[in-house]
């Protein structure tokens, strides 16, 4: 395989394809790219942004890290991860829901896993990060300040070190936060729901538990916040508060600092208490995000990938999912093309669509169903959380078993994708109007 040249402060280099970002997407794509024998070189600044989170896997995340040499069992036997048999609905009244996949999936002629896991994601993102590096990537710590463009095509990018990094193709996993080609094309960001903002930290968990729990108490004006307990390993579990941002901005302007809301948040849960009372593990972790998807995600040479292309909402646990995909597709779509040397104007659109209309089924389906009042109020939250659970769980498996790629396949995974956005608007309209109508007529 080619090595890229040295990196040194203010030298130019030259490699078969860059990424920007080591994040999950951006060490993906590496190794797979690696793999196929490319030259490739990873930049990440020194300095992470923020610690690495989505530890809950949805069902078809394990396959994805399974191709990329993490298999289900050695990420267990190495108490990398655990299991995640089902996801648990707890409110603070004392009533809940119980959610898994149904059995009969997994005979034929379906043949679907059942089984997933919770991750330790800085332990798993290390020995992806030492799976990339055997296979010969070259990480390079350093900031991308720069980025070189020729209509619609990027030559080159530059670093805060002074190094120009030039090659045939380029992948951005930047990051929610950075989306650096989306920021240097000016492509167009379709926006779900309003500015959260995620705390968390890990507690030493005595009792080892098989499932994610997510603790709601709905009031039926507001919209929803919500406390997830996911077990990383046999004795730690992460606890984490997902609230809105204009929340978060009026208890500030309070005075509370970011450690009084958190525990504030957890309290209300008497199931809390003794995690508080042993002390927390780890200092609170914050960020703040808002959920979108840009119009685009791909040109001549370049893809954006991970949450750069996508930022989807943690609760619908398809985060993981969603950087593995598009690392896998973006890759397969640089060797296929890389003879070429450009990418057909109908792969940039089909590999496009598919982050974007993914993220809107997922982000706009648990806006419309569990976050927004009118569909929970009629029906409840357990029942809610059916409605939204039961086609995204089975979306993911019509992707894994569709493997769209082409226009015909992207166009029906599409289509499927519509339906259920139409079903949710429907519904929601449906739940918002109908009690508008009882009043009239009373």
């Amino acid at each position: 395989m080619p090595q890229p040249q040295p990196t040194e402060p203010g030298i130019a280099t030259h490699c078969d394809v860059t990424i920007i970002g080591a994040g999950l997407a951006g060490k993906a794509a590496a190794l797979h790219l690696a793999k196929a024998g490319l030259s490739v070189i990873c930049l990440e600044p020194a300095e992470s942004v923020r610690q690495p989170v989505g530890e809950s896997l949805d069902w078809s995340a394990p396959e994805l890290l399974r191709v990329l040499g993490l298999p289900m069992e050695d990420l267990l036997a190495r108490k990398i991860a655990t299991w995640k048999r089902h996801v648990t609905l707890k409110m603070r009244d004392g009533c809940g829901a119980h959610y898994d996949p149904t059995p009969w999936l997994a005979g034929p002629p379906f043949y679907i896993e059942l089984r997933t896991l919770h991750v330790d994601r800085e332990r798993l993102d290390q020995e992806l990060l030492n799976l990339a590096l055997a296979q010969g990537v070259h990480v390079v710590h350093d900031k991308v300040v720069r980025i070189d463009v020729s209509g619609k095509r990027v030559s080159a990018v530059h670093t805060a070190s002074g190094t120009q990094v030039s090659s045939p193709w380029f992948i951005d996993a930047s990051g929610f936060a950075a989306c650096l080609l989306a920021r240097e094309f000016g492509l167009r960001a379709c926006q779900f729901g309003p500015a959260k903002v995620a705390m968390w930290t890990y507690f030493p968990m005595p009792q080892s538990i098989e499932g994610t729990t997510i603790y709601v108490d709905p009031v039926r004006s507001q919209y929803l916040d919500w406390i997830w307990e996911i077990p990383i390993s046999s004795d730690v579990v992460s606890v984490g508060l997902i609230t809105p941002g204009t929340s978060v901005k009026a208890q500030r302007d309070k005075g509370l600092t970011v450690e009084q809301i958190f525990q504030a948040g957890v309290m209300r849960y008497a199931h809390f208490e003794e995690l508080l009372q042993s002390g927390a593990a780890a200092p609170i972790s914050v960020t703040s995000f808002r959920c979108r998807a840009f119009s685009r995600a791909a040109g001549p040479n370049w893809f954006i990938s991970g949450e750069a292309a996508a930022m989807v909402d943690p609760m619908t646990s398809n985060g993981v999912t969603a950087a593995l995909r598009h690392a896998d597709e973006a890759s397969r779509l640089i060797l296929k093309h890389r003879k070429r040397g450009k990418l057909s104007h109908l792969a940039r659109i089909c590999y496009s669509s598919r982050i974007l209309q993914m993220a809107k089924f997922f982000n706009s389906g648990i806006e419309k169903i569990i976050y927004e009042t009118p569909v929970r109020n009629r029906i409840g939250v357990g029942a809610a959380g059916r409605v939204y659970t039961s086609p995204a769980w089975s979306m993911n498996v019509v992707y894994a078993r569709l493997k769209p790629n082409g226009i015909f396949s992207t166009s029906v995974l599409n289509l499927l994708l519509g339906l259920f956005r139409a079903s949710a608007w429907i519904l929601h309209f449906l739940c918002k109007r109908l009690p508008q109508a009882a009043e009239a007529t009373s």
